[in-house]
């Protein structure tokens, strides 16, 4: 059995390690249609994900045309309140991703969740996702006051985790930049929300996770 060269592997949540696409994507049309908006794809606002809530109906704001920072204001509350009730209609983890995770913490790695996502949608999902307890760190987009790309995050993440060092896989520039602000090995997963994987300038990129241990034994240390 190779050596796997990191002590800690973090992941991004939404389009990482979970397809959260449709609750998000729920959310975002109820929010658009009670002020009398058209409703987007599932694949247009999966573009819109990765910089928080806010963020995300921001930008889908901005796609319908009738973007308005007092409207923003207005509807955000509102999207993050069916959000929260609907956190987990549709969302699941990635296939491979708990055997993945299985055999990481069963070879004495710990596993760490740094994500834009605020702590209010994080740690309840995580719970009901029963994944909570898998985890030694987990950094949302709140937690420290500063979001990925921003390396704060990222090194409170392996802080909690208790130190060493940190392989982070993510599915956007926010989750690779971030990694290489922080000074950490990253990989990019080309099955997320973004399809730019080979463009985001990660160490490596990961097309499944049942491939995700053979690729740590192989990292050069």
């Amino acid at each position: 059995m190779a050596q796997i060269p990191f002590d800690i592997v973090g992941f991004d949540l939404d389009g990482t390690l979970v397809d959260s696409s449709l609750d998000l994507a729920a959310a975002v049309n109820y929010t658009l249609s009670t002020v009398g908006l058209p409703p987007h794809e599932v694949d247009e606002i999966k573009r819109f994900v990765g910089k928080g809530t806010r963020v995300m109906l921001e930008r889908a704001l901005k796609a319908s045309g009738d973007y308005t920072p007092d409207l923003l204001d207005q509807l955000t509350p509102v999207l993050m309140a069916w959000y929260q009730e609907h956190l987990t209609d549709h969302t699941r983890l990635y296939p491979g991703a708990a055997e993945a995770m299985a055999e990481l913490r069963g070879r004495g790695m710990k596993l760490a969740v740094c994500t834009n996502k605020f702590e209010r949608f994080t740690l309840p999902l995580l719970r009901a996702l029963k994944l909570e307890p898998v985890f030694d760190a987990i950094v949302g987009g709140d937690t420290v006051g500063k979001a990925k790309p921003h390396p704060e995050p990222l090194h409170e993440m392996v802080r909690r985790a208790g130190g060493g060092r940190c392989v982070f896989l993510g599915d956007t520039s926010n989750d690779i930049d971030g990694a290489k602000n922080a000074g950490m090995a990253s990989i990019a997963v080309s099955f997320g929300f973004v399809d730019v994987s080979a463009e985001l300038g990660a160490d490596a990129i990961l097309h499944r996770f049942d491939d995700l241990v053979t690729m740590l034994e192989a990292w050069e240390a």
